[in-house]
C-alpha cells in the first residue's frame, strides 16, 4: 500500500498519478491525510500521558523511601486516572489506525511517470514484436480442435469431473506440460533463481500482503471452514516468503521461482475467446520473484523482460510486448509489461505473461525491510513474473507448429518431452 508520508507530502502526485488509472482518489486522500492528522495527535497525548504516568511512578517510589506515605498516596489516585486515560487513547489509537489501514487499502499503487494514462487495453502500448508468423497449411485447426485430433486434452472429460475450465491433460498433452514446466523452471535456475515449492492455499494475511485483497477477492476460491484462499498465481506465497523480514542490503537482490497450479473464479466470459485454454479456472504456470534495492529495481524489471524474451526466442514462437496503460495496470503495479504469443491458427494475440514492478507498494503491506547503509531500516521493492503461464504458451505451440503429418515440438524442448511430433 502507499506509505502515508509520501501521501501527506505529495498530495497532488498522488492524485494526479491515481488519475492515469481512471480512479478519482481526492476523497480517498482527504480522508487519509485527516485520519494520519487524528492519529498522530492520538499518539502524541498518549506518549504525554504515559510519560506523565511513568514520572509520577519514580516520584512515587521516592516518596515512600523517604517516609512520606501519604503525599505517595495521593499520586497513586492521579496515577490511576492516567492509566484509565492512557488505555482509553490506545483503544482510540488503535481504532483510528484500523481506519487509516482500510482506507489505505482503498487505493492502487501510483503508476510509474512513464505509464501512459488510458482507459483498457485498447489503449496500451506495443513497444516490442519479434518473430516469425508461421504459414500454415490449408485446413489447419486451433489447439481446442488440434486437442481432440490428437487425444492430448480432453475438455469435455475436465467439465464432467469438475466443470467448465478443468482440463484434463493426456498422454503427450501432459508429457509436453510436464516438459514445458521442467524447461521453463530450468531457465530460471540457470539465471540465478532460487527454486521453491510453495503451498497452494495461502491465509488472508498473505492475500493482504501482495495486494489479492481485498481488490480481487471474487476472483480467488476461498476455504472458509479453514479461512485459506487457493493461490491464483505463485506470486502470492512466493512473496509473502519475506512477510515480515528484515533483510540486510548485502543479501539483495533476492530471486526466486516456483511452479504451481494457480485457480481464478472469475474466467472469464463465453465465446471464442475464450475456448480451450484461453482462459481457464485451473492452470498451470511458473513464476519468477524479486526483491530488489529500490535504486536497482528497474534494471531488474528490465532484465526480467529481456529473461522471458529469452524463452520466447528458443520457442521459436512469434511474439510482442505491450506497455500497459494506467487503467489496464493491476491494482498493486507502478508498471507492468505484458507479453503476448501470436495463434495463427486463431489469428489473435494470446496473453502469456506479465511482468510488474510493484516498487514499495507489496513491501509496505508485507513489513519488508531491509537495513541500509546508514543502518536505517527502509523499503525494499518487489517484482514478479510469468516465465511462464503454460495454456496459452501450449496453445501457440499447437497451433503454431501444426503440420499436416503432426504437431511439431520445439527443438529445446526434444529433450524433455522424449519426441518429437505428436501424431
Amino acid at each position: 500500500m502507499l506509505q502515508v508520508p509520501f501521501i501527506r507530502d505529495n498530495k497532488e502526485v498522488v492524485i494526479a498519478g491515481l488519475a492515469k488509472r481512471h480512479f478519482d482518489a481526492k476523497a480517498l486522500v482527504e480522508q487519509v491525510i485527516i485520519l494520519d492528522e487524528e492519529r498522530r495527535a492520538l499518539q502524541t497525548k498518549l506518549d504525554n500521558t504515559l510519560a506523565e504516568s511513568n514520572a509520577l511512578s519514580k516520584d512515587i517510589g521516592n516518596l515512600y523511601k523517604s517516609g512520606k506515605a501519604a503525599e505517595a498516596n495521593q499520586l497513586k489516585e492521579k496515577t490511576s486516572v492516567l492509566k484509565e486515560a492512557s488505555k482509553t487513547l490506545s483503544e482510540d489509537l488503535s481504532t483510528t489506525e484500523e481506519k487509516l489501514k482500510n482506507l489505505l487499502y482503498q487505493l492502487p499503487n501510483v503508476p510509474h511517470e512513464s505509464v501512459p494514462a488510458g482507459k483498457s487495453e485498447a489503449e496500451n502500448e506495443e513497444i516490442f514484436n519479434e518473430g516469425n508468423v508461421p504459414k500454415l497449411y490449408d485446413g489447419a485447426q486451433p489447439h481446442w480442435e488440434l486437442a481432440k485430433k490428437y487425444d492430448i486434452i480432453d475438455f469435455e472429460l475436465g467439465n464432467k469431473i469438475s466443470g467448465a475450465g478443468f482440463p484434463v491433460y493426456k498422454g503427450k498433452g501432459a508429457r509436453l506440460q510436464r516438459a514445458l514446466i521442467a524447461y521453463f523452471l530450468d531457465k530460471n535456475t540457470t539465471a540465478g533463481y532460487t527454486e521453491y515449492q510453495l503451498p497452494h492455499l495461502v491465509n488472508e494475511a498473505s492475500c493482504y500482503g501482495t495486494g489479492q485483497l481485498p481488490d480481487k477477492e471474487g476472483q480467488m476460491y476461498h476455504d472458509s471452514r479453514d479461512d485459506l484462499y487457493l493461490i491464483p498465481t505463485a506470486e502470492v506465497p512466493g512473496t509473502n516468503v519475506f512477510r515480515d523480514v528484515l533483510l540486510n542490503e548485502s543479501e539483495l537482490p533476492i530471486g526466486i521461482t516456483g511452479y504451481t497450479p494457480c485457480f481464478r473464479r472469475e474466467a472469464g466470459s463465453y465465446g471464442a475467446d475464450v475456448r480451450g485454454l484461453n482462459r481457464l479456472h485451473q492452470f498451470d504456470k511458473v513464476e519468477i520473484i524479486r526483491v530488489e534495492h529500490p535504486d536497482n529495481s528497474y534494471n531488474a524489471f528490465h532484465g526480467m523482460i529481456e529473461h522471458v524474451k529469452d524463452i520466447l526466442r528458443e520457442l521459436k514462437l512469434p511474439f510482442r510486448i505491450l506497455k500497459l496503460c494506467g487503467g489496464d495496470t493491476g491494482f498493486p503495479s507502478a508498471m507492468t509489461y505484458d507479453f503476448e504469443v501470436f495463434s495463427t491458427a486463431q489469428d489473435r494475440w494470446l496473453e502469456i505473461s506479465s511482468v510488474s514492478n510493484f516498487e514499495t507498494y507489496q513491501a509496505n503491506r508485507l513489513k519488508l525491510r531491509f537495513k541500509n547503509s546508514e543502518g536505517k531500516n527502509e523499503l525494499a521493492h518487489t517484482l514478479n513474473g510469468s516465465s511462464l503461464a503454460l495454456p496459452r504458451v501450449l496453445a501457440g505451440i499447437l497451433e503454431n507448429y501444426q503440420t499436416e503429418k503432426g504437431i511439431e515440438i520445439p527443438e529445446v524442448l526434444i529433450p524433455y518431452t522424449g519426441f518429437s511430433i505428436i501424431d
